[in-house]
């Protein structure tokens, strides 16, 4: 038997996310966008300093990978500030 069983606890349930976000979650949303602003800087300078067609490309395909996780992270971060806000709460 299980930890959860024992416990009484459902499993938590990871296909949605929480209704609020703590401190630690922010500080790690944070670190995310941070990582991956650094990822499209690094590889939009290093594209520019490539002289080989095949190595510009890959460093573009990066640099909106990137580009794309960090705007979802942000769009992610918008739903959750309008759901706080229609629900009367305070983003935590």
């Amino acid at each position: 038997m299980n930890m959860q069983q024992q416990s009484g606890q459902s499993p938590m349930n990871f296909a949605q996310p929480p209704a609020f976000l703590s401190t630690k979650d922010f500080a790690y949303i944070e670190d995310m966008l941070s990582w991956n602003l650094e990822i499209i800087k690094k590889a939009h300078a290093y594209a520019s300093m490539c002289q080989d067609q095949d190595v510009i490309q890959a460093m573009n395909r990066t640099c909106q990978l990137h580009i794309r996780h960090y705007q979802s992270i942000l769009n992610h971060l918008g739903k959750h500030a309008q759901a706080t806000q229609m629900a009367g709460g305070v983003m935590q």
